[in-house]
């Protein structure tokens, strides 16, 4: 008896229990059993040497939770966790810049500065060629010079060109380069450090953090270390050049005219704080919508059953409200802004005219000189508008390093990549625990295991048996050191496990698990993972394959592999879903095998299988088992009467121990638990030969005697358990998702539009302003192109008529000033209609696609594409989206079509030949503008798509953390992950190398466009066919026109998004469910008496078609009743209840209710008389009686009902009590109460409907003991004079029933009252037995 103390101990009762030393475990009501079980006392618990780990001071809620350990279990438990943060600043976020990063990008730096100063070098030619003009028409230079000097500064222009393009190319292609090849790294490091990390960390974590940190926050840190630096070099290069420019040709116009840079820097700076916060409040809103959205839509079934979603909308409908207001003034802001930015440049250009006409006539600067200053100091004040939106990518990308660069930098306690530790010689295998305490760190509040000593002699096999949470599966974690325990000591051969090398103490011990975990590769490769680090790693492929096959054969799954098409070559895809449960479990314990170890543990390696595959695999266990230390753990006992030793745990505690016949003898917990599954298996064998049965070969299907239907699939019922966890990802469910999405998605363009236009009926006439203005807005550049030719031709006069020049640069001037406030009205009022006519779009669209949602049936929300995550997502995004195809679009188009139409008509009624010739080049100037921001956009959406293959690689590596660990695969992960992104890059840098010439050009065609221009109207001005003004008129309104157009194009909403959000709704709301909420068909119940029949009731769940779970139901419950359902997991109990509610139909048979089919009745009158209280009560944010209001369909409920409703649910003293009574707040999901707290409230809703049917679906299995008898009381007391549907898994609590019901695999396979059951001793009694060994609580 390896037991602490348990002999010499006179055995107690578990009465004086309660007291004794043992009392942090509530001791419930033992039943037959444990009455004679000797339990251990602790023995003194062997201090723990202080751990000297750096801890840091972690916040007071943490210590909170700690606070009732002893101090050396705190810090033991506290290591497993800390992660210490990391000091990021943008520097750091280069620290795997290598040499070659390093001067790629100083090189790429260098360029995009260069890039940057060439812009405003183009404005000194602009002014000297217009010099030239000026002194060709006053006479003072001859044609030939002219013509000689128009080549010359053309020619310039075409060497601008050449080198923006080559500066822009170089230092795009550098920055895009350094930064994928940086994040690479990170990316690299990041999963490398994870892999490193103890279990206990994920523990805390949860792989979906993970998942978002590999996926998005390297994303993000890249965005921050890519070309965004090269773009913000650029546009502070071209600031700083352009006012130096400017200062050298005339410092005193520059200093006035940099009042216009302060304005517009003092407009932005001031409006953007508002528009950030208005923006934030409108999205907080929205966020509050959202969670309200995502609290329904994770709670459907129970907004269903109550018929409630009118309520919920509404409230969803309150936030939206509130978010479309400050929407509104966030869009208006900046319409406010966008017009003071245009009614800025038309002022500027008015100062400069009108200031430097008098500077001219004073002899102080040339006309040259005014245009080069005025166009250098546009030019550069628009570019430091570049630079703020690059600041936050790099804000960002800081932030997201934060919490990647602290997990890099965490020492993991259990480090499986260090080499410390001793590496033992040679392993006899002997596993020992001595006092082990065992907390798991991330629920520091729950002992596991207390005081535990067992021995597990070497190359015998040790089993272990006990109630769920009893510790078994604790007892592998320790041994495979995925956790430390808090006290006591784990040895293998006598060595504390603490002091050997991680690594290597993993290669020698093998786990089989419980949910077998494969990778996506071949069957080979995931039972050659099991060689991994051991000698044989090294072998010839021939010698591995060898191996591989014989462990195969071993585990009884040789001849199922060699009979699958590709063999050991079949790909089993993502965590192994294209096998069935038993075929991965054999897969699973041959990779277990194939190295030999000298340690097997096998964690209830047979529960998820049916009868069948279990003696296959079973046999294969035992194969596997002989000559090493094997530990099981069981739940069926006849699986392991064969081993050496077998330990009965309770509660963290050995019980008793012996071998199989011995603890027969003695006749305690083990013989209980024996005799009630024995004969569970006799009763069982009867039904056997009724089930479906699947044959030895495992592919051949055989259809049995009792084959009922057509659509029935011969099954093996392990597909249960993976398909509960993985819903739906079946092959045929695969193929139906298929079909049906294919069909749906071809909406015409127009039909969209129309969808769109719905929304904004109401608000036409405002957008027939908007649109109206729009044309206004857009007629501005082209009224400008004519000023500025006239304002250049007063300019121009000679000295003789300074009058005259004076005149006529003061009346352009005020003419500037006329457009600008013009161009400040039409921008304003078309963005304000705008805004208010996007933001009623957007608020109508979410509020009917929520409603449209809540419409659907449930089988809509069991779909994998539409979890709680998906739908509120879609909601958030897809509406937003939505705005791309609303008036603002086309406000957008019309601004756009105006200037260019505009610009297009002037110029050739003042000089069609050069008009032509330019209009030549719009295609090219829109283009330019377009492709610039559209790569910019491409850039960042290509680093995205690009490591997403790779990114689910490393999720499904860091999902199945444990094996991966008992596996020791990290290195070979990170190699894996390694390889992909290599490919990766190779692949990126060719398309980035491409896409760079793109944007390069977009940058320099421009300067082509104006040297053509320039030298064709040179050319006729020189043949003395144009005049200056007419040159200036056409070559402006188009040159400059296309370039603003092409500037303002970028800024429409994406079409392309929004025809796809379009779509998608116009899908959502033709959806017409087949249980529609909304119908009014059917007939109305006056009343209902409450019996309640299933007729040959067939049934399965619409993801899992090949999922048969009732298979021909026949139940009959009498009105008053008191009916309970029990069985294993999976039987299809909870199914009745769903099928009662019609949240499904059944697929053959029917459900009547006083003889009526219930799919004859109208659905929302049936509804009304059933009330369903669910295992995990759901309550919405707002007060206790909101949610209690929401049980009842009618809007004046009395006070006095809903008081009475509380007193029969055993809660109303308790919200008497509470300070704000019936208004105290629950919080998001009801967080403030307790789970015994919010069940009640449940049940007083369900009571407030008064129902004739009440439906129980396990209402007390998440409480403790406690809440567990007051809400169980409430229940009972709710239940009479009503007919009662309980579905249950602690037996204790259905004793009363009238009648039980037992289930297993979808039919009934006994009833009758809890006394004759259990006088049967058939199926219930073993349920009974096993619930009485393990009591929890």
């Amino acid at each position: 008896m390896a037991v602490a103390g348990d002999s010499e101990k006179p055995p107690y009762d578990s009465s004086s229990n309660d007291d004794s030393s043992l009392n942090n475990i509530v001791v419930d009501n033992e039943e037959a059993l444990t009455g004679q079980v000797p339990l251990p006392v602790p023995a003194a618990i062997a201090p723990v040497p202080k751990l000297d780990g750096q801890t840091i001071k972690i916040g007071e809620e943490e210590d909170e939770l700690y606070k009732h350990l002893p101090e050396h279990e705190k810090q033991i438990i506290k290591r497993q966790l800390d992660v210490p943060p990391t000091k990021v600043s943008f520097v750091t976020l280069f620290r795997y810049a290598t040499t070659n990063d390093m001067i790629i990008m100083a090189i790429s730096a260098l360029c995009a500065i260069t890039g940057g100063a060439v812009m405003p070098l183009m404005t000194v030619i602009f002014g000297q060629l217009t010099g030239t003009f000026q002194n060709y028409f006053n006479g003072t230079t001859s044609p030939a010079v002219f013509s000689s000097d128009l080549a010359h500064f053309t020619l310039y222009f075409v060497y601008l060109a050449i080198g923006e393009f080559i500066t822009i190319y170089v230092a795009t292609a550098g920055f895009i380069y350094t930064g994928e090849h940086i994040s690479q790294k990170i990316r690299e490091e990041y999963l490398a450090a994870i892999l490193r990390q103890n279990i206990g960390f994920f523990d805390k974590l949860g792989a979906g953090e993970i998942t978002t940190r590999i996926t998005s926050d390297t994303n993000l840190i890249q965005d921050g270390i890519s070309e965004k630096i090269g773009l913000t070099l650029t546009a502070v290069a071209t600031f700083i050049t352009a006012f130096v420019i400017a200062f050298i040709k005339y410092w005193k116009l520059t200093l006035i005219l940099s009042s216009t840079v302060i304005a517009i820097v003092v407009t932005m700076g001031g409006l953007s704080p508002f528009i950030v916060k208005w923006n934030k409040k409108s999205l907080e809103a929205y966020a509050l919508g959202g969670t309200v959205a995502e609290e329904v839509v994770s709670s459907i079934r129970n907004a269903t059953a109550f018929n409630t979603q009118d309520k919920l909308a509404k409230q969803y409908d309150a936030h939206l409200t509130e978010a479309e207001k400050w929407g509104f003034k966030m869009k208006g802001i900046l319409a406010v802004m966008i017009g003071l930015l245009f009614c800025f440049i038309y002022l500027n250009y008015g100062l400069s005219f009108w200031q430097g006409s008098r500077y001219l006539v004073a002899g102080e600067m040339t006309l040259s000189e005014v245009i080069t200053i005025m166009m250098a100091i546009m030019i550069g004040a628009f570019s430091l508008g570049n630079v703020a939106p690059n600041m936050q990518a790099f804000t960002t990308g800081v932030a997201a390093a934060g919490k990647i660069f602290s997990t890099i930098d965490r020492v993991s306690p259990l480090d499986p990549a260090s080499a410390t530790g001793i590496k033992l010689d040679h392993v006899e295998g002997t596993v020992e625990l001595k006092n082990i305490k065992h907390i798991y760190p991330s629920r520091p509040e729950v002992v596991v295991m207390e005081d535990v000593s067992l021995l597990v002699p070497a190359g015998k096999t040790t089993a272990l048996v006990g109630a769920s949470g009893s510790g078994k599966s604790t007892i592998v974690g320790l041994v495979e050191r995925f956790y430390d325990p808090v006290g006591g000591t784990v040895l293998l051969d006598g060595h504390n496990v603490q002091d050997l090398n991680l690594r290597w103490l993993r290669q020698q011990i093998s786990l089989v698990s419980q949910e077998p975990t494969l990778f996506a590769t071949t069957i080979f490769g995931n039972i050659k993972h099991g060689l991994i680090g051991t000698r044989h790693e090294r072998l010839g492929e021939e010698k591995i394959r060898v191996m591989v096959e014989n462990a195969a054969k071993m585990s009884n799954a040789h001849d199922f592999i060699t009979s699958l098409p590709e063999g050991y070559e079949t790909n089993v895809g993502e965590r192994g879903f294209l096998l069935s449960g038993g075929q991965k479990q054999r897969i699973a314990i041959a990779r277990a095998i194939v190295s030999d170890p000298k340690i097997l543990l096998l964690d209830e390696a047979t529960s998820a299988l049916d009868t069948k595959s279990e003696g296959v695999v079973q046999a294969a266990l035992d194969r596997a088992a002989q000559g090493r230390t094997t530990i099981i753990i069981a739940h069926r006992l006849s699986t392991i009467k064969t081993a050496d030793n077998i330990v009965v745990m309770s509660h963290g505690r050995i019980v008793e121990q012996g071998t199989h016949d011995e603890l027969l003898e003695k006749g305690a917990a083990y013989y209980n638990l024996v005799e009630a599954q024995r004969i569970a298996a006799e009763t069982e064998n009867k039904n056997l030969d009724e089930a479906t049965i699947l044959d030895e070969k495992d592919g051949i299907l055989h259809h049995s005697s009792t084959q009922e239907k057509g659509n029935e699939f011969a099954e093996d019922p392990d597909d249960f358990k993976l398909n509960r966890t993985k819903t739906g990802k079946s092959v045929s469910s695969v193929a139906l998702q298929r079909k049906q999405d294919e069909a749906s998605d071809t909406y015409s363009l127009w039909t969209l539009i129309k969808v769109v236009g719905r929304f904004n009926k109401s608000e036409w006439h405002l957008m027939l302003v908007g649109l109206l203005f729009s044309i206004i807005a857009g007629g501005g550049n082209p009224t400008q192109a004519v000023f500025f030719a006239k304002a250049i031709v007063a300019l121009s006069l000679p000295p003789s008529q300074y009058a005259e020049l004076r005149a006529g640069a003061n009346f352009w001037s005020a003419m500037y000033t006329m457009l600008a406030f013009v161009q400040l009205i039409a921008f304003l009022v078309q963005g304000l209609a705008f805004a208010y006519c996007s933001e009623r779009l957007v608020h109508r669209a979410r509020d009917q696609a929520f409603r449209t949602m809540l419409r659907q049936d449930i089988s809509f929300f069991d779909k994998e594409e539409n979890t709680a995550g998906a739908l509120t997502s879609f909601l958030s995004t897809e509406t937003t989206h939505l705005a791309g195809m609303s008036g603002s679009t086309l406000g957008t188009i019309l601004v756009v079509l105006t200037t260019l139409i505009a610009a297009i008509t002037v110029s050739c009624a003042i000089g069609w030949k050069l008009a032509l010739v330019c209009t030549s080049t719009i295609p090219i100037l829109l283009g330019s503008g377009y492709f610039r921001f559209w790569m910019l956009a491409r850039f960042q959406m290509n680093a995205k798509k690009a490591y997403e293959a790779s990114a689910s690689y490393a999720c499904e590596a860091t999902s199945a953390i444990r094996t991966v660990a008992s596996l020791t695969r990290e290195e070979d992960v990170s190699e894996h992950y390694h390889q992909q992104l290599v490919a990766q890059s190779a692949k990126n840098l060719r398309s980035t190398l491409k896409s760079s010439v793109l944007y390069a050009s977009s940058q320099s065609f421009m300067f082509l466009c104006i040297a053509l221009g320039f030298w064709y109207g040179g050319t006729l001005i020189g043949r003395r066919e144009y005049t200056m003004l007419q040159f200036f008129i056409c070559f402006s309104s188009i040159i400059f026109g296309a370039q603003s157009a092409g500037t303002i194009f970028s800024f429409a909403p994406d079409m392309g998004k929004a025809k796809h959000a379009a779509a998608e709704l116009k899908k959502l709301f033709d959806r017409k469910p087949e249980i529609d909420s909304w119908s009014n068909e059917g007939e109305v119940l006056s009343d209902v008496e409450g019996t309640i029949e299933f007729r040959d009731v067939h049934f399965r769940y619409p993801t899992r078609p090949e999922q048969p779970v009732l298979r021909g139901l026949n139940l009959v419950v009498k009105p008053g009743q008191y009916v309970a359902l029990v069985g294993a997991s999976g039987c299809g109990k909870s199914t009745i209840i769903a099928l009662l509610e019609r949240f499904y139909d059944p697929l053959a048979g029917g459900i009547y209710i006083d003889n009526r089919p219930i799919t004859a009745l109208n659905i929302n009158s049936y509804r009304s008389y059933l009330a369903l209280v669910s295992q995990e009560p759901t309550l919405y944010q707002g007060t206790i009686r909101e949610n209690v209001l929401l049980g009842s369909d009618r809007a004046d409920v009395p006070e006095a009902a809903i008081e009475q409703a509380c007193r029969d649910a055993n809660i109303y003293d308790f919200i008497v009590s509470l300070p704000d009574g019936f208004a105290t707040v629950v919080g998001s999901k009801g967080s403030m109460l307790s789970g015994g707290q919010k069940q009640r409230v449940a049940i007083a809703r369900a009571l407030l409907r008064n129902p004739t049917v009440l439906l129980l679906d396990e209402a007390t299995s998440a409480l403790d003991s406690e809440s567990e008898k007051v809400v169980q009381a409430a229940l009972d007391k709710a239940a009479k004079g009503r007919t009662t549907i309980a579905v249950a898994h602690r037996l204790s609590t259905i004793q009363k029933a009238d009648m039980i019901y037992v289930f297993d695999q979808g039919r009934i396979v006994e009833n009758g009252t809890h006394q004759e059951l259990l006088a049967r001793k058939g199926r219930y009694f073993e349920l009974v037995s096993l619930q009485s060994l393990g009591k929890m609580h």
